[in-house]
């Protein structure tokens, strides 16, 4: 099991941080400066940067519009905007620390925040930020956020934008014509997915992720029911993903598929998950904050609601950390001056507000927080509120680790979708994926005292 898990990982570039950065150095010549020895420049701070989003086709129009308003302001420096889909944003960026082609600046989440920088490849902004008009205006509990999941040396590497929450959204129109109380607790929430099916209709009660991103969302799911609130043990060596609460857990979300869901929802990542929750006849949809405005868009404010994740068993909701999102500034760049400035006009308060309002997620600007468009947007505000109250512990995943997003990605996600076909048990799959975790723990551990 151990040799197959190192060749997976190998598989997948820069998840393994020893090999990693032993091959830059090889190949590179790598004197720990910078990716493949390359420093980059601070530049003139006018001509063009290079910004990657990395939710292309789902942010482009909000980035496009930030992007204008920031040309307009600093007329000497032009933005070459790139959009990559969120499932493919990591392995380009691995490909490029090797093969050269980074951008100047680009997204750079908790999620995958470790693994580029135990390539090496970004550039710690804390004096930048000290310095900075930002100083101060920005959420600290994102940054601290941000600092925790660098990967153990306790900087700075991605300025954030916003945060993310879990949303449990129910057709109310539905709902109401079958009678139905609101999906407020898991029992509840397994009564309407078998009472709104029926699949002669194409109707259905719940759609179920099975593609990209899955993981994510059937972790929140297993912690959700089993009530356990910590993703390691007491000694922070064996994580929890397969203890027999989780495996009942999953065992139960997952024998919805087909059952109350769509067939196509094995293959439906987010986008096409929230498309068909849109446009169909479906009871309930788990995503985020991040789809409100297309739900809005497509069913009005009338025919729906976004309501916290559901309530446990002992009366307790329990939910995974999403991760903050945030722009990073490549180690590369040849122009860091303007590619700052750059980072700190779209976190400013006024980009920052219209971006997150856009989004519908929490900005991280302090100011934009507090702008009347939030307590309008009812998803964020319950979200909002559900944090603030004491009523949910919120189970802290790992994104410190660089192999975390390979893990919950790449390694397991084809596994999540045999367990949905009856192809592999929940035991089977969860136990996997706890030996990778345990082992890229134990490295982890190992390389930071």
């Amino acid at each position: 099991m151990k040799i197959s898990i190192h060749r997976s990982r190998r598989a997948a570039l820069g998840v393994a941080l020893g090999s990693v950065l032993a091959l830059t150095a090889t190949a590179c010549g790598d004197d720990g400066s910078g990716t493949g020895g390359d420093k980059g420049e601070e530049g003139s701070g006018k001509g063009e940067i290079v910004f990657w989003d990395n939710n292309g086709g789902v942010r482009t129009d909000i980035w496009k519009e930030v992007i204008a308003d920031f040309e307009k302001a600093h007329p000497e420096i032009k933005v070459e905007y790139v959009g990559i889909p969120s499932t493919d944003y990591q392995s380009k960026v691995d490909t490029a620390i090797q093969g050269g082609g980074l951008p100047d600046v680009g997204g750079v989440g908790a999620a995958m925040l470790a693994g580029f920088a135990a390539q090496n490849a970004l550039e710690p902004l804390d004096d930048r930020l000290a310095g900075s008009s930002l100083n101060g205006r920005l959420n600290e509990d994102m940054l601290t956020s941000l600092k925790a999941a660098g990967g153990g040396d306790d900087k700075l590497y991605s300025i954030p934008t916003s945060a993310n929450n879990g949303v449990l959204y129910y057709r109310t129109d539905l709902f109401k014509k079958a009678g139905l109380d609101e999906p407020s607790t898991w029992e509840k929430f397994y009564e309407a997915a078998e009472k709104l099916t029926n699949s002669g209709k194409n109707e259905f009660g719940y759609t179920i992720r099975g593609g990209a991103g899955s993981i994510a969302q059937a972790l929140d799911a297993m912690y959700g029911q089993s009530g356990i609130t910590s993703f390691w043990d007491a000694g922070g060596e064996k994580t929890t993903v397969n203890d027999p609460k989780n495996v009942a857990a999953l065992e139960k979300y997952a024998a919805l598929y087909k059952k109350v869901t769509p067939a196509a929802d094995l293959n439906n990542d987010f986008t096409k998950m929230v498309a068909q929750w849109d446009s169909g006849t479906i009871g309930m949809l788990n995503h985020n904050l991040g789809s409100y405005q297309d739900h809005v868009k497509a069913l009005g404010t009338d025919r729906f609601r976004g309501i916290p994740q559901p309530v446990g068993s002992a009366g307790k909701r329990v939910q995974v950390s999403n991760p903050v999102d945030g722009i990073g500034l490549f180690k590369s760049s040849k122009n860091k001056e303007a590619a700052w400035k750059f980072i700190e006009f779209a976190t400013s308060h006024a980009e920052n507000s219209k971006f997150n309002e856009a989004a519908g997620q929490v900005p991280a600007n302090n100011d934009a927080a507090k702008d009347a468009w939030i307590s309008k947007a009812e998803p964020t505000k319950l979200a909002a509120a559900a944090l603030r109250d004491g009523s949910t512990s919120i189970v802290q995943l790992p994104y410190y680790l660089p192999d975390w997003n390979t893990i919950s990605k790449a390694d397991n996600e084809p596994n999540f979708q045999k367990v949905l076909n009856g192809d592999m048990s929940a035991k089977e799959f969860l136990d996997t994926m706890a030996g990778q975790l345990n082992e890229a723990q134990a490295e982890w551990k190992e390389r930071n005292g």
